[in-house]
C-alpha cells in the first residue's frame, strides 16, 4: 500500500518577479513499511517536502494522500489531529522539556489524545525500553548524553503508534559512534513494520536506508537511488 502519495505538488513563495518555486510539480510515493531517505543540496526543496509530508505546511497546489486521506488543504485543527494520530517526528535538536523526566517527556504527546494516565505511563515505559533506556526513565535531559536524549525523542515519536516516522537530520548533532547507535534503532523500528522517512545530508546515514530520493531545484531528479548508487550521484 502507498502510505504517502504526493501528486503534482507545487509550493510557491512570493509572486511576480519574487516568485520562488520551492517545489515544482513533485510526484512521490512511499510504500507502507518502507525505509526511505531524502537528500539534496541546500535549497533543493527537501525540507519543504518534509514539512508537507509532516502536515506542518500545505502545498500551494496538488494533492497529498497520507494513509489514503487527502490532507493537502485541511485546516489547522484537522492537520494537528492528523499529526498527533498518524505521524511521529524526530528532529536534529531533541526538543525535550528540561524540567521533565524522560518518562514524562514521552508521556506528553498522549495527554492531547485523551489517553488515561496509567496507559500513558505504561506505553511511555514500553517505548523507552524499546530504545534501550529502561534504566533512565526518571533521568532529566541534563542527566542524559546527546545520544540518550535522541533516544528519548524517538520514544516520544513512536509512543502514539504512528503510521509514519519522520526524521529530519536526526543524527546531525551526534558523533559517529552515537549516530550508528541511533541508526540501529531506526533500522529496528523499520524492521518491526514502521514506515521511516528521513531527511539527511550525510551519505553514510542515507546508505543505511533502502531507497534514496534526490531533490534538486525543487524537483525530484532521482526517485529510486540505491545505497550503492549514492557515492556517484551525490557529486553529479
Amino acid at each position: 500500500m502507498k502510505i504517502i502519495r504526493l501528486e503534482n505538488i507545487f509550493k510557491i513563495y512570493g509572486s511576480g518577479e519574487t516568485e520562488v518555486k520551492a517545489l515544482n510539480n513533485v510526484n512521490l510515493t512511499i510504500d507502507e513499511g518502507e525505509y526511505c531517505s531524502i537528500m539534496g543540496p541546500s535549497g533543493s526543496g527537501k525540507s519543504t517536502a518534509m514539512n508537507i509530508i509532516g502536515c506542518l505546511d500545505r502545498p500551494t497546489s496538488g494533492s497529498y494522500y497520507l494513509d489514503n486521506v487527502d490532507v493537502a488543504q485541511m485546516n489547522d485543527k484537522a492537520l494537528a489531529h492528523i499529526r498527533n494520530k498518524k505521524l511521529g517526528f524526530v528532529f536534529q535538536q531533541f526538543h525535550l522539556l528540561p524540567q521533565l523526566s524522560a518518562l514524562e517527556n514521552v508521556m506528553l504527546p498522549m495527554a492531547y489524545g485523551g489517553i488515561n494516565p496509567k496507559e500513558r505511563r505504561d506505553r511511555a515505559t514500553e517505548a523507552l525500553i524499546r530504545v534501550g533506556l529502561e534504566k533512565r526513565l526518571n533521568n532529566k535531559p541534563t542527566q542524559l548524553s546527546g545520544g540518550q536524549q535522541q533516544r528519548v525523542a524517538i520514544a516520544r515519536a513512536i509512543v502514539n503508534r504512528p503510521v509514519v516516522l519522520l526524521a529530519d537530520e536526526p543524527t546531525g548533532a551526534l558523533d559517529s559512534r552515537t549516530t550508528q547507535e541511533v541508526m540501529d534503532i531506526f533500522s529496528e523500528l523499520n524492521a518491526s513494520g514502521i514506515t521511516v522517512v528521513m531527511v539527511t545530508h550525510e551519505p553514510d546515514v542515507a546508505r543505511q536506508t533502502q531507497r534514496i530520493v534526490w531533490f534538486r531545484d525543487g524537483e525530484v531528479v532521482h526517485l529510486n537511488l540505491t545505497p550503492a548508487d549514492l557515492s556517484q550521484m551525490a557529486v553529479s
